[in-house]
């Protein structure tokens, strides 16, 4: 499995979509784009995992998100302009959310909740922000620790909800909270789904 210190948390000004403005309308919006042609992604699953990884973090809440799967170049670019950094990652989140109040609980069945405390104090009124995924990335990490891309790329698209659900990699200490609840979340949903129809014919844009 991919380790968690390559996955970087943008920052929430000057993202690369700047149009869509956090709101506190009760909204459900859930973009996904595939802009690379390495392999074939079923959007229409990949969007079912999505739904189901909210319904365990995000039940009640309204969100705004995008999900955009991009080639090793467009990723290289996003990381170097935003975040700084060389090269390509496996993938960047952009939070545009506006929090207020005290973290909710982050409940994942068979397992325990994480405590409010080891998140960050506020929470948001809506979930909102873009994810960049590499698949790229996810096919070279897959073949390092010895899993699918299939199972990469889903656990990309967690690392990325729980950075906005308030988590972060920046230390060795929040880090492994990070990594314990992205694990957890990781194989609910494997119970949930096969992550090998990710790459069956179907939509794939």
């Amino acid at each position: 499995m991919a380790t968690g210190l390559r996955r970087q948390k943008g920052e929430g000004q000057g993202g690369p979509s700047q149009a869509r403005k956090s709101s506190r309308v009760q909204q459900r919006t859930l973009t996904l784009r595939n802009r690379q042609r390495l392999r074939h992604v079923d959007l229409r699953l990949l969007r079912q995992i999505v739904r189901a990884l909210l319904q365990e973090t995000w039940r009640e809440g309204s969100f705004d998100l995008a999900f955009y799967f991009v080639a090793a170049p467009e990723m290289t670019r996003l990381n170097e302009t935003f975040l700084q950094h060389g090269g390509s990652t496996d993938v960047i989140t952009f939070d545009y959310t506006e929090r207020a109040g005290q973290a909710s609980r982050l409940s994942i069945p068979g397992t325990a909740a994480v405590r409010a405390n080891d998140r960050w104090d506020a929470c948001p009124a809506l979930l909102h922000g873009e994810i960049f995924v590499c698949l790229d990335e996810a096919v070279s990490q897959a073949r390092q620790f010895h899993t699918t891309w299939q199972s990469e790329l889903v656990r990309y698209v967690v690392h990325g909800v729980l950075h906005l659900l308030g988590y972060d990699d920046l230390d060795t200490r929040v880090r492994r909270k990070m990594k314990k609840a992205e694990d957890a979340l990781v194989g609910c949903l494997a119970r949930q789904f096969d992550f090998r129809g990710l790459s069956r014919p179907g939509p794939c844009a």
